[in-house]
């Protein structure tokens, strides 16, 4: 049985870095072949990952980089502890 649109999102970073096995690669090829709002998903985090890589750094004014350590401090903290 093949796997559903929203089984495919956990592994999109895995398998764009290579590090799904090539069973389940060829799977998710074979899928992306087929559906097209999931072969758009995958061109835009392609896409993002590149600008991200290749693109310059912005320094953040300093109270929005507080608020976003912040959050994202209490969102590690809700979802691991510590």
């Amino acid at each position: 049985m093949a796997r559903k649109c929203r089984e495919y999102l956990s592994d999109l970073n895995d398998f764009l870095d290579g590090e799904l096995s090539e069973e389940l690669c060829k799977e998710i090829e074979n899928h992306v072949g087929q559906c097209e709002n999931c072969r758009i998903m995958i061109d835009t985090l392609k896409k993002t990952v590149s600008l991200c890589r290749e693109g310059n750094s912005e320094k953040l004014p300093n109270s929005i980089e507080n608020k976003l350590t912040d959050l994202l401090s209490k969102r590690w903290q809700e979802k691991f502890g510590k």
